[in-house]
């Protein structure tokens, strides 16, 4: 590594857990494990700056993702979640050489959303709504291939789904049409579980819940992520003790104030005065 490892404002002397998306998707994920694992530090980079991963080729995801895994090492993460299912779709195996190669573990979306959804489906068909480039990739279908059940599983890309929720606009009739028009195939296949495929989705799912009735099951990785962390820092001896509360912070690669707006929003905790905003080369 060419930088010294650096820390941030507001969290402790320890090594935070980083995670790592391409806006504020990422934060449902952060948002389960804030509440899973109190008392850990966590340092949190949205990439806006780069934002869709979801429509870029494989190649440039794997680049990108490079860069930002770098960058994070830098920060002195101990442990990396990648919080976007593009990019784990795209570079899971690069990411977690990577990380390896400075003895830090990596946790990753999709495969744990697929063990739930297989899990949970009573009939097999299992759907999964994700972006263009995370649906290209195969990545649920194999995994969901690999689980050793009969499985039934219908694919739909949604193209403007994430940057409707990254720019946070209302959520008018025109998106309503937009959303049903992605709901439409799923309810035809007659889905009981749907694989929410990008971390930006648990932020529409009351909306995806009506379309698609209440006895469909939503999945998405914010709980089952959380829970692997916590096995992986229990497993090494790293879990911080239950009564010391942790810190965050944010780094991002775009507009602050966008991102202090949306993101106290969703998380309905302060950010103001932890938001950095940070290049990434």
């Amino acid at each position: 590594m060419n930088q010294a490892k650096q820390t941030s404002a507001g969290l402790g002397t320890g090594r935070p857990i980083g995670l790592i998306d391409s806006g504020v998707g990422g934060l449902t994920v952060l948002h389960e494990c804030l509440i899973s694992l109190p008392g850990e530090d966590f340092l949190y980079l949205g990439d806006s700056g780069h934002f869709p991963y979801g429509t870029k080729s494989r190649e440039e995801l794997r680049q990108r993702t490079a860069d930002v895994t770098r960058y994070m090492l830098d920060r002195g993460v101990s442990l990396l979640v990648v919080a976007c299912n593009s990019a784990t779709a795209a570079a899971a195996d690069s990411i977690t050489e990577l990380a390896a190669g400075e003895g830090v573990d990596t946790v990753t979306v999709i495969g744990p959303e697929a063990e739930i959804a297989a899990s949970i489906s009573d009939s097999g068909r299992i759907g999964v709504l994700a972006t263009p480039a995370t649906v290209s990739s195969g990545a649920y279908r194999k995994a969901l291939e690999g689980l050793g059940r009969p499985l039934e599983v219908t694919e739909v890309e949604a193209p403007d789904l994430a940057s409707i929720i990254q720019r946070g606009q209302p959520f008018d009739d025109e998106v309503l049409d937009t959303v049903r028009g992605y709901c439409r195939p799923l309810r035809e296949a007659r889905v009981d579980t749907l694989i929410l495929g990008c971390t930006h989705y648990p932020l529409v799912a009351p909306m995806l819940q009506r379309l698609l009735g209440r006895d469909v099951r939503l999945v998405s990785a914010g709980h089952a992520i959380a829970a692997v962390v916590q096995r992986t820092l229990a497993g090494s001896g790293n879990l911080a003790p239950g009564d010391r509360e942790g810190g965050y912070h944010f780094l991002v690669t775009g507009e602050v104030d966008s991102f202090v707006e949306l993101g106290t929003r969703f998380l309905q905790l302060p950010l103001v005065g932890r938001v950095e905003r940070v290049d990434v080369p």
